[in-house]
């Protein structure tokens, strides 16, 4: 699996359609909106991973202890199951970088 040092800027707009086609049948980004088959992401930047209250996570995610930032979404992004190995997310990545890219972008607007 690639490691990137920085992750590209992104477009929001763009990001939030990927989020739409690909994220939000699992994910909610609103404030106070309940988990889905996915946790909340509202508050994802500066989590540890596997903390958000309320969620059931895998061992793999709570053990996994990273601090969710740009550059470590834009790593996760590109394949989840490598990153966090026995995580019980079934999406199977982002092999474009500009795709992660923007929806980080999004995210970072839509869950802070």
């Amino acid at each position: 699996m690639p490691t990137f040092e920085h992750a590209p800027p992104g477009d929001v707009k763009s990001g939030e359609k990927i989020f739409r086609a690909k994220c939000a049948q699992c994910h909610t980004v609103a404030k106070g909106a309940a988990h889905r088959q996915g946790p909340n992401l509202n508050g994802l930047f500066g989590r540890q991973s596997g903390t958000a209250a309320g969620y059931s996570y895998s061992s793999a995610n709570k053990e996994k202890g990273v601090i969710w930032g740009e550059n470590e979404l834009y790593d996760y992004l590109f394949n989840p199951k490598k990153y966090i190995p026995g995580t019980k997310m079934v999406f199977a990545g982002l092999k474009k970088p500009l795709e992660r890219a923007d929806l980080i972008a999004y995210l970072k607007e839509s869950t802070a």
